[in-house]
């Protein structure tokens, strides 16, 4: 089974490339024209979320440089380890929701730390992939439509990357305890 999931892995993209414009082709979609319209759009919308793009950044320096998120994570880690949560993955919660690859990183860190197989390894994986990029993701594509009033948005989107967040302790403690 292993080895049938490893060759559909391995083919599934270059089939879909040669896919798509062979069927545009037999569907007689201009497909080069096509290309070129879209990396048109691509390059406008581009231009339209720089400034959205450098506003995040500019914010999440200044909340890091500013030791904003240390003294946060300093209140929080004796709370968070009485309860039972480690402290060690505290910085994924607020690193998570801001940056993909600052949390990707963090992650890693932790694994090579801690070990795959550790419970924090575990932990953090399971954050990682079950909670998201909230800010980036409202700044990007908020930003790419114009939408201007994204605090429902914000909101549900941090609500959600909480809950994933303690559905990813909760879990790993239950199925890897």
């Amino acid at each position: 089974m292993y080895n049938i999931v490893n060759w559909i892995s391995a083919w599934a993209i270059p089939v879909v490339i040669v896919f798509i414009p062979l069927y545009a082709a037999y569907r007689k979609v201009p497909v080069y024209e096509s290309f070129v319209e879209g990396a048109k759009e691509g390059f406008d919308t581009t231009i339209r979320i720089i400034p959205h793009l450098v506003g995040m950044m500019v914010a999440i320096s200044v909340f890091r440089a500013s030791g904003a998120m240390d003294l946060m994570i300093g209140w929080l880690k004796p709370i968070c380890e009485r309860l039972g949560i480690p402290g060690d993955i505290i910085p994924l919660a607020f690193l998570r929701p801001i940056t993909g690859a600052g949390s990707l990183a963090f992650t890693t860190d932790l694994i090579s730390e801690f070990g795959p197989d550790s419970m924090i390894g575990r932990i953090a994986s399971t954050i990682q992939g079950s909670t998201d990029t909230t800010l980036y993701v409202i700044t990007v594509y908020f930003g790419a439509i114009g939408i201007r009033r994204a605090g429902y948005a914000l909101k549900v989107g941090l609500i959600s990357d909480a809950v994933g967040f303690i559905a990813s302790i909760a879990i790993c403690s239950l199925v890897f305890a």
